[in-house]
């Protein structure tokens, strides 16, 4: 694939997170509206889209299982290096939670699903939601497990309990994907009404996810170990892809499947690993250094991707 036309791909996604930078400079958007605006975006318009993407697509044509069962893998395994390594070097307890979740936990919902619409349009856009229903729930385990391994003593307790509940219970990215995939796995109804509210709020829910990102970004995040920040991002923007790319070869996966399953991989770190972060006593500045820089590392990495990828990619 020309560089023309990934930077077409890429461009246009990052442009809108820019956006939303320049909005809050210049003071047109302040704090508080993007404090709403993601707000908005987390429970009500990314659960809509989830919802009706995976809803209304053909399941048995759609979901892919070795796809679903290759990605999950490579969570694992990026799970499991980026723990031991932190817990090896070894880093202190808080660090190396952040460390690990910094390094595999992807922002799906917010980089990812923009990319794979930009890259595919609304054909993949069903897909990469059905892949993103299952392994939403799976990243929050794993996050939490990450988190709570440095001081583990038997059980969770207070807090931690709670948060392991919220996060992987109430989540709403997490209702909406399953709901979805109920939905769908059922071929049950949508009455028109219905469709129409969720398919207008469906269209609102990427671009508002990207200038609410844009509106969080903020160089001054860049604080504590930079070094440790620069190796968290990125093993998540270049080795969780490469991870994710062997466990789909060696389940034979191919296709469009294989393409989105690799640029979902190598979506950034999620912002809300800062927030897990900083509730279970992990280090919440070096969170936020790992988010900041994987995001900008991500602008790169993607290009590389979808060269590599090449004509593999589809309009």
């Amino acid at each position: 694939m020309a560089l023309l036309n990934v930077l077409n791909i890429i461009l246009p996604v990052f442009l809108v997170v820019g956006l939303g930078s320049l909005l809050r400079y210049l003071g047109l958007l302040d704090g508080g509206f993007f404090h709403q605006a993601n707000r908005l975006v987390y429970f009500v318009c990314l659960p809509s889209l989830l919802f009706y993407k995976i809803g209304t697509a053909d399941f048995h044509n759609t979901f892919n299982g070795p796809m679903v069962l290759g990605a999950s893998a490579a969570l694992v395994a990026g799970f499991a290096v980026s723990y031991l390594y932190a817990a090896w070097r070894p880093y202190p307890k808080g660090d190396i939670g952040t460390f690990s979740q910094g390094a595999f936990r992807a922002n799906l919902a917010y980089i990812g699903l923009p990319i794979v619409f930009s890259a595919y349009g609304e054909t993949a856009l069903a897909r990469a939601g059905m892949l993103m229903g299952c392994l939403v729930p799976l990243l929050n385990l794993l996050s939490i497990l990450a988190l709570l391994l440095p001081y583990f003593k038997g059980r969770c307790e207070g807090e931690q309990s709670l948060s392991l509940k919220r996060d992987l219970l109430y989540n709403p990215l997490v209702i909406g994907a399953l709901l979805g995939l109920s939905w769908s796995f059922f071929d049950l109804p949508l009455p028109a009404p219905a469709a129409s509210v969720l398919d207008l709020l469906a269209r609102v829910a990427l671009p508002l996810a990207l200038i609410a990102i844009g509106g969080g970004f903020s160089l001054q995040k860049l604080r504590g170990d930079l070094r440790k920040a620069l190796l968290a991002s990125l093993f998540k923007t270049l080795a969780m892809p490469l991870a994710t790319f062997l466990f789909l070869r060696l389940l034979q996966v191919r296709g469009l499947d294989f393409n989105l399953a690799i640029l979902m991989a190598g979506a950034p770190t999620a912002a809300a690993s800062y927030v897990t972060a900083h509730q279970m006593r992990g280090n919440a500045e070096l969170a936020g250094s790992i988010i900041m820089l994987s995001t900008l590392i991500s602008v790169a990495s993607y290009t590389v991707l979808l060269l590599w990828l090449g004509n593999r990619l589809v309009g």
